[in-house]
């Protein structure tokens, strides 16, 4: 393996790609859908499975400069006009570095119907960022918010205290919650092959909506990232650390918990990829409060190297997976995922639903141009996931940060389909989406499976395990958007929504229609349509 890995750096030393790559595009699935006709071209390349993307790619960095200055007409205008339409608030450039500022302002009001309740949301931000040469790039963006949320959130928020994909909640008034919210992200390429980012942010792993690998659905977390691309292989090493309210010492503090994780993405051809993925969370005191000694293996960047070596009894959480895309036109594309938590060999082929058979799955197609209307982008994707996946024999090594999960926001024991529809045309984005969730809860103090901080090893039943077994769980959840897009540089925009759910079994129907008007800005992606933990 040392002498794989010698060769590896050997080739990278040697071989470059096409051109530096440091610029960082913060991923939100509503932004990134916009680049699908560039992104799954039968006639590139590209590596679409990581994200964050690098926005100065050379195959994407005409349509995202197109996307990034569009109204930008080259005539002459009064300054708050160019500010408000198409600048940054600060937008200073010279011969070898940027610098621009923004304050991100996200207000809204909105009514629930069947709660009866008036929600809003008030929250003011302020992001700078810049580049040094070609080789340094920097953003931070922080926010101070308050809201009054409906009650499936207020829900959700009661059962995980974290306010969905954002921090700690601290309430204020019924259904009222403040919180702080900030990113930051540092991205150097010193060689053009190679480049090295840390920071506070999110890494999505997948080419769907939804990933099962790590997705950007929990709160972002300290991380130190290496991605080498060399040719039609891009590999990520990453290190970070994660939060876990769940499991306290016995001083009643949160512990602290790490994950390395690997990811190799090949681009077999223009059509076809695969990607093998690999992560490990470790904690890092026990229960009485005792540093554990590091495992210094944890810093080799040698995927599936550390996998290995937990099945051999490490009692540290491994996980590894598959990603996989076929462009069958330049309109559809076909892609999935598989991830292996845990499997118990004498029974994962006889159908016999052993609780140590861990894994989870994807299939979906998306495309770009439906009907050939340009700008009309769609989605149909698949999710599931076996009872008691993710979780582990104590909380602080479940594959969760700071109360949520790093995959898929639901847990486990769940099947999904989701469907998206986006169109944009010039300053105007409509977005729907359909989904469709069936899902087991906890019954009778009994684990069926879907919360990863129980212990898995205390399951309802050892064996007949099926999804949506325990408190059997219906939702389905509708949403749809029509914006105007303001200012392009920071995705500032007035913003008309609204969202129709229902989530019924044989203890609760809970039933949210609202409507929702407001200014939004930046390029944070935060999800309304999950699914409660526990039965309430």
């Amino acid at each position: 393996m040392k002498k794989i890995f010698s060769a590896l750096l050997f080739l990278f030393s040697i071989v470059s790609v096409a051109r530096s790559q440091s610029v960082y595009q913060p991923y939100s699935y509503q932004f990134y859908q916009k680049l699908n006709a560039d992104v799954y071209s039968t006639k590139t390349r590209q590596h679409s499975s990581l994200r964050p993307f690098f926005a100065d790619d050379s195959l994407l960095k005409h349509h995202y400069d197109s996307l990034m200055n569009y109204g930008s007409d080259n005539k002459q205008h009064g300054w708050i006009y160019q500010k408000l339409f198409n600048e940054h608030l600060i937008d200073v450039k010279s011969q070898n570095s940027t610098f621009y500022a923004d304050l991100l302002p996200d207000f809204s009001i909105g009514r629930d119907f069947q709660g009866k309740l008036t929600t809003s949301t008030t929250s003011l931000g302020i992001q700078l960022g810049g580049t040094v040469g070609n080789k340094f790039y920097y953003n931070i963006a922080g926010y101070e918010n308050s809201a009054v949320l409906p009650g499936y959130l207020s829900t959700y928020i009661n059962q995980v205290g974290i306010v969905p994909g954002q921090a700690y909640a601290k309430t204020y008034r019924d259904n009222g919650y403040d919180w702080d919210y900030i990113t930051a992200t540092a991205s150097y390429t010193p060689v053009k092959f190679l480049n090295i980012s840390a920071g506070r942010d999110k890494t999505f792993i997948g080419d769907g909506y939804r990933s099962l690998l790590i997705s950007d659905a929990a709160s972002p977390y300290p991380f130190f990232k290496l991605t080498a691309t060399l040719g039609n292989v891009r590999y990520m090493a990453m290190w970070a650390s994660f939060n876990d309210p769940i499991d306290l010492d016995a001083n009643g503090n949160a512990r602290k918990k790490g994950g390395v994780f690997h990811y190799l993405d090949w681009n077999v051809s223009n059509r076809f990829s695969v990607g093998f993925f690999d992560a490990v969370i470790w904690y890092n005191k026990d229960e009485a409060g005792h540093s554990r000694p590091f495992d210094v293996s944890y810093l080799s960047p040698v995927i599936f190297l550390r996998p290995v070596e937990a099945l051999n009894g490490s009692p540290d959480n491994a996980l590894i997976g598959l990603t996989s895309k076929y462009k069958i036109t330049d309109g559809i594309t076909a892609y999935g995922q598989f991830a292996l938590d845990e499997f118990e060999s004498s029974n994962f082929f006889s159908n016999s639903g052993s609780f140590r058979n861990k894994y989870s799955w994807q299939l979906g197609f998306r495309g770009a141009d439906l009907f050939n209307v340009k700008g009309l982008n769609w989605l149909l994707e698949n999710n599931n996931s076996k009872p008691y996946t993710y979780s582990e024999t104590s909380p602080i090594i479940s594959y969760t940060e700071n109360g949520e999960m790093l995959g898929h926001p639901w847990g486990a024991n769940f099947r999904e389909v989701v469907g998206l529809l986006n169109y944009s045309y010039k300053r105007f984005d409509f977005s729907a989406e359909v989904d469709y969730g069936h899902y087991g809860l906890d019954l009778n103090g009994l684990n069926y499976g879907k919360d990863p901080f129980q212990n898995y090893n205390n399951p309802a039943k050892t064996n007949g395990n099926y999804i949506g077994q325990g408190l059997t769980t219906n939702m389905v959840y509708f949403e749809g958007k029509a914006g105007y897009l303001l200012n392009p540089k920071y995705n500032l925009r007035i913003e008309l929504g609204g969202i129709i759910r229902n989530e019924k079994n044989s203890q609760f129907n809970d039933k949210t229609s609202m409507i929702t008007f407001g200014i939004r800005s930046s390029f944070r992606s935060l999800y309304n349509d999950l699914a409660s933990y526990k039965a309430h």
